[in-house]
């Protein structure tokens, strides 16, 4: 099969290496610049909002298959496009998108299904934003209704930061359109859970659970970034939460998805925090997380292709999902100054890696001279696997030891309040 993959990120490098391993992948092509991709697919400098040149590029190199990677595409309806086409996809419609697209219609959803969510207020006006604040207990959530690249959360722990906000959201821009509406949220708290649910509308079969880290700097201090590194399997997520979870958001989810005429077909994102009063939705994400899929696909046995295909066709319920019996770490290499400011350009230097580690581009490129250099905020992700959390972390970070290039930038604690909670004796779920 001809495949097509949309997207240039480090969600989409590992896309790609596990979608090369596959017994039908005769030609690969992948939407973007990556110095990673370029080894294992050809290129194609096309830009994610050109919907028109991707469908003439698809139809002009007889695509069988395409796999549509980040949510700008999948929000802006791709998928609607290349199906019209006669290119089946993975990845859901423009419609079903909306769960990610907009936070607003998220809400409204998980209110209107009884699925389990914080309370919240949606406002248009600043005015009125601002007057609600007054009869709010802090701290509270503060998000950008539309599409922010992860960092359009924010936790206004004051009065004062959560007006900045607002501030910063509806009349600064700092998001464009996607502040036009914001979403003030109660203030939940617990461990977080990461879970990738594979769909086609109607079956469904989670991957390995796992546990982001979103904030910049260690001990979770500083701004939301796109992820600074995750870990698998989410020794919170235990196997009765799983079963809870699985029972009052997970099922009901698809099963609403499917009844108010949206089924998802794809990778539906739940972003779950495990409250004292039981497990709610913080966010749904309408594909692979990233980056949750560089360590939840490392940890994925069989034929991954056959396995998306299967979503497009109807058929998930025909095939096995199987997670390795290990563990995943990956750490994020960011630029120095990311998510704020950082410069491009930077040379790479790769040492000798250890075994058990996959390294997943992603900003970098090559210079005129041939050199791998940085050419993004997050610059790679390292991840390490082994039998058990503390190996695959401890691998990782070898291999962090072994790249260089200026400003490098990463954290120090990817793991370390899962591997306390592991040390206490949690039982999670290896092989959903």
């Amino acid at each position: 099969m001809r495949i097509l993959i949309v997207g240039s990120g480090g969600r989409e490098h590992a896309l790609v290496t596990v979608i090369a391993k596959s017994k039908l992948a005769t030609e690969l092509y992948c939407i973007g610049q990556n110095a990673g991709i370029s080894s294992l697919a050809t290129m194609v400098p096309l830009s994610l909002s050109n919907h028109a040149g991707i469908t003439e590029f698809a139809l002009q190199h007889a695509i069988e298959f395409a796999v549509i990677g980040p949510d700008e595409a999948l929000v802006g309806g791709l998928v609607d496009v290349l199906e019209a086409q006669g290119i089946p996809c993975f990845g859901p419609s423009k419609q079903a998108s909306r769960l990610e697209g907009s936070k607003a219609f998220a809400k409204a959803f998980m209110v209107r299904n009884h699925i389990p969510t914080p309370s919240y207020q949606v406002f248009t006006d600043i005015d009125a934003a601002r007057d609600s604040l007054s009869h709010c207990s802090f701290p509270v959530v503060v998000k950008a209704d539309g599409l922010a690249l992860g960092k359009g959360v924010i936790i206004a722990e004051t009065l004062e930061e959560a007006e900045q906000a607002l501030q910063a959201m509806m009349v600064q821009k700092i998001f464009a359109s996607s502040g036009k509406t914001v979403v003030i949220e109660e203030f939940v708290s617990g461990p977080e859970v990461s879970l990738l649910v594979l769909t086609d509308g109607i079956h469904m079969k989670p991957l390995v659970s796992c546990m982001d880290h979103k904030r910049a700097y260690d001990g979770d201090l500083g701004p939301n970034t796109g992820g600074m590194g995750v870990i698998a399997p989410n020794p919170f997520y235990t196997e009765q939460i799983a079963a809870r979870c699985m029972e009052s958001i997970v099922l009901p989810t698809i099963a609403a998805l499917m009844r108010e005429g949206s089924p998802f077909v794809g990778c539906l994102f739940f972003g779950l925090m495990l409250t004292q009063q039981g497990p709610v939705v913080i966010e749904y994400n309408c594909r692979f997380g990233d980056p949750e899929a560089q360590v939840a696909l490392s940890l994925l046995d069989g034929d991954v292709l056959e396995l998306l295909l299967s979503c497009r066709n109807g058929t998930l319920d025909k095939v096995q999902v199987v997670s390795k019996k290990a563990s995943a770490c990956s750490v994020t290499l960011a630029s120095g100054g990311y998510p704020i400011a950082y410069e491009k350009g930077k040379a790479i230097t790769i040492g000798n890696l250890p075994k058990g580690v996959s390294l997943f581009h992603g900003g970098t490129s090559y210079d005129k001279s041939g050199q791998l250099v940085t050419d993004g905020g997050r610059v790679l992700h390292v991840v390490g696997t082994g039998k058990s959390l503390h190996e695959a972390i401890t691998v990782a970070y070898t291999a962090v030891d072994a790249i260089s290039y200026e400003g490098k930038q990463y954290r120090r604690d990817i793991g370390k309040r899962a591997l306390q909670e592991e040390e206490h004796g949690s039982s999670c779920v290896h092989n959903p």
